[in-house]
């Protein structure tokens, strides 16, 4: 019997918990196949390292802990997505050549280009962390996508992944995109939102509440909004693609739902926030707030409390959203203006 897509109801509560067990303990052309060695002189910071490449810098960063982080990541939308890698229906089609934005440890991409092997499969991303040894249909380059894009051929398919914090503009991202696919090709984009919700009142006033609300306003000043993912349909639709389908899928915070796949990908989700919960918000709170990292360092602790805490029943929207650029090419609506949608409350 199929079973039924997230998002579509309130998640039942594991209630077994006592009041004491809150633990779970070739693109690469002339210009760019000899990358300048300025590209892999990262930029060293707070103890950490981040990419040193174009007009701007990434929050995240690039060292091995958060490469790790990344890569548990995509087995965490693997269980999201019941093993798929996208849900738009390029998936089930002949695809010539394929663009990963945002490809960061490139697993996405080597995922793909080995379930289409007729594929041309191009990762790009801002840091050179990517291995050598890869699928001979794929290819890896080092570029930041807020300048002009200079792809030689359109694409069948467009992805990205996790976005979130990296996108000044997301207009101007999107018309990227739609202007590099061929007519008739899809652009899928894969979102968590911040910040997290609730469906019963044991989120409101816990330190992870006022985290995931400071988060997103520094993220804000820094001019890269956390929020994006509900935008992503509104914003597809403006540029000019049709068909245009969002699907919301959750993410509980922890262990707490009683359902067993969901209290799997909250464990997963668990780990993916925890293992390198400093390394996500260093830029956010010192650069976006003004914190000392001392003071950051304070806060996490009761932060980490929270999210380890199956009494607290959060989870995150994570948005699949995708559309196809016309087979005929209709002008775009530039002059739309396009807010976030409000997520549609379980029940």
């Amino acid at each position: 019997m199929a079973q039924p897509e997230q998002g579509t109801g309130a998640i039942a509560p594991d209630e077994t918990f006592g009041d004491g067990d809150s633990a779970i303990d070739e693109e690469i052309n002339s210009t760019t196949s000899s990358i300048a060695s300025s590209i892999f002189k990262f930029r060293k910071e707070h103890g950490r390292t981040y990419n040193a490449y174009g007009e701007r810098t990434y929050y995240m960063p690039n060292d091995e802990i958060e490469k790790d982080r990344y890569d548990l990541a995509h087995h965490l939308w693997g269980l999201t997505l019941s093993g798929r890698l996208l849900i738009c229906p390029a998936a089930s089609g002949k695809l010539h050549r394929v663009l990963d934005v945002g490809t960061g440890t490139g697993i996405w991409a080597m995922d793909f280009a080995e379930e289409h092997p007729e594929a041309e499969v191009i990762g790009v991303d801002v840091s050179p962390i990517q291995p050598n040894f890869v699928p001979p249909n794929v290819q890896f380059v080092i570029d930041d996508i807020e300048r002009p894009w200079a792809y030689s051929k359109p694409f069948d398919l467009i992805f990205s992944r996790q976005m979130l914090g990296a996108i000044p503009e997301m207009k101007s991202y999107v018309q990227k995109c739609y202007d590099n696919l061929k007519p008739g090709s899809w652009l899928e984009m894969q979102e968590p939102k911040l910040p997290a919700h609730c469906d019963d009142d044991t989120y409101a006033g816990t330190q992870f509440e006022k985290w995931q609300n400071l988060a997103l306003e520094a993220s804000q000043k820094l001019g890269c909004p956390m929020d994006i993912a509900s935008t992503c349909k509104a914003t597809m639709e403006a540029v000019g693609f049709e068909d245009v389908t969002e699907v919301i899928y959750k993410w509980p915070i922890n262990k707490w739902p009683a359902d067993k796949k969901m209290k799997e990908i909250g464990l997963w989700s668990y780990e993916n926030v925890t293992c390198n919960l400093t390394g996500i918000n260093l830029v956010l709170f010192i650069h976006g707030l003004g914190w000392k990292q001392e003071e950051l360092e304070a806060f996490l602790v009761d932060v980490r409390r929270d999210l380890k805490n199956p009494k607290i029943h959060a989870y995150w929207p994570v948005y699949v959203v995708y559309g196809r650029k016309p087979a005929t090419k209709i002008p775009a609506d530039t002059t739309a203006e396009v807010t976030p949608a409000p997520i549609a409350e379980a029940g």
